[in-house]
């Protein structure tokens, strides 16, 4: 498969996947980037490597920048299929990462939920019973 097909599918599946009825919205997912950006720094969500953060980083900097590998004025359409490529990988990988990443979100805002749960009940029985232990029956 060539890389032009290949960026048309990535490109392709990036849309379906952020359009899913059951998917976060496009606004969710632009709000989570900071948010994933910070807990890669900080190491504590390892889904992403900061390799891959940075990738996405340069071909967001190479999209946006006036300076291009292959210029359009020369090449005419084909100097636009390179920023095509990047645009396809990096809304794909966008995509794919932002939704991973709202999942962590989710399970680790779950599994502190349930921990917090068991806290509540273990301080409860605690409670219960030096409170138990200290009647004095008459």
């Amino acid at each position: 498969m060539s890389r032009r097909a290949r960026s048309a599918v990535h490109l392709a599946s990036a849309v379906r996947s952020a359009s899913r009825p059951d998917g976060p919205s496009l606004l969710q997912r632009l709000r989570a980037v900071p948010r994933m950006v910070r807990a890669v720094r900080a190491g504590t969500y390892t889904g992403l490597t900061s390799t891959r953060l940075l990738m996405m980083l340069a071909g967001v900097g190479y999209i946006v920048s006036p300076v291009d590998v292959v210029p359009e004025g020369l090449l005419l359409a084909f100097g636009l299929l390179d920023d095509v490529m990047v645009i396809g990988w990096v809304a794909a990988t966008l995509v794919k990462e932002t939704e991973e990443f709202i999942a962590w979100e989710q399970g680790v805002a779950a599994h502190q939920a349930q921990w917090a749960q068991q806290q509540d009940r273990s301080q409860q029985q605690a409670w219960s019973s030096t409170v138990r232990s200290h009647v004095v029956p008459d």
